[in-house]
């Protein structure tokens, strides 16, 4: 009879962090900014369909990086808790914070058992106030850990060096234009600090408005929109500003 291996728990659990970490980084970055009017969510994504960013209740969104057949069992995890709390009790009674505890609980187990692989996933869940101070974000590692992040968080592939990056240049009360065009800046940058251009096509684009009259916040930007605020100057002409209206009006009850 052989004797099993002996592998202590302190080695196991940082082979588990490894393993987790290296298929994060495999992933493509995203960002989450805070902007004047709200949160932005900026990522490169070539597919239409298979989304990093998506809704989850009236004022929170979520993004994530990594394996997306295990983010998106996490997202509608998610969808499914915020609709019973909030049908139970009271649509105000869903928050950032409390999802942000589900989802540690979830991967702190699964990251802690040995009887199945950690999530190689990293997410971020964020939630828009009524005024700039009362904006949410949480970031949340393979571990179940939470941090609580301000201003700017970047997930997967090179994410430190991104984040280094916004973190001197990004600012309070900056445009949507403004932000979204230091989002793609930052993601940008290769690992050898040499940059490459994104086109609009590859890029996925949300966010929580906070001055939209809706319940829901959370809305998509792209095709014209997206070129738009792109190429944007800093400033909105009445015309940019009555295209803006009319997408917002054709995009309006799909918040997905």
């Amino acid at each position: 009879m052989t004797t099993p291996f002996y592998v202590s728990p302190q080695q196991a659990m940082a082979d588990r962090a490894e393993l987790a970490r290296k298929g994060i980084a495999r992933g493509r970055s995203l960002v989450v900014l805070q902007y004047a009017d709200g949160i932005v969510f900026v990522g490169e994504n070539p597919s239409r369909t298979l989304h990093k960013f998506s809704e989850i209740y009236d004022r929170i969104g979520f993004a994530a990086a990594g394996k997306y057949n295990e983010y998106e069992n996490l997202r509608i995890g998610g969808v499914r808790y915020a609709d019973l709390r909030g049908y139970t009790y009271d649509r105000d009674d869903v928050t950032a914070r409390g999802l942000a505890n589900v989802y540690a609980q979830t991967l702190g187990t699964i990251f802690s058992s040995a009887a199945e692989k950690p999530y190689e996933v990293e997410l971020v869940v964020a939630e828009v106030g009524e005024t700039p101070e009362g904006d949410q974000i949480y970031r949340l590692p393979h571990d179940g850990s939470i941090v609580d992040e301000h201003g700017s968080v970047a997930v997967g592939g090179n994410a430190e060096q991104i984040s280094s990056y916004l973190d001197q240049r990004h600012r309070d009360g900056m445009t949507l234009a403004e932000a979204l065009k230091l989002a793609v800046q930052a993601l940008s940058r290769d690992t050898n600090g040499s940059e490459r251009e994104i086109p609009a096509e590859r890029l996925e684009v949300a966010v929580l408005d906070r001055t939209r009259p809706q319940k829901r916040k959370f809305k998509r930007i792209s095709g014209r929109q997206l070129g738009r605020l792109l190429e944007a100057d800093g400033a909105t002409t009445a015309s940019e500003a009555e295209a803006d209206a009319e997408a917002e009006a054709e995009a309006s009850g799909d918040g997905e």
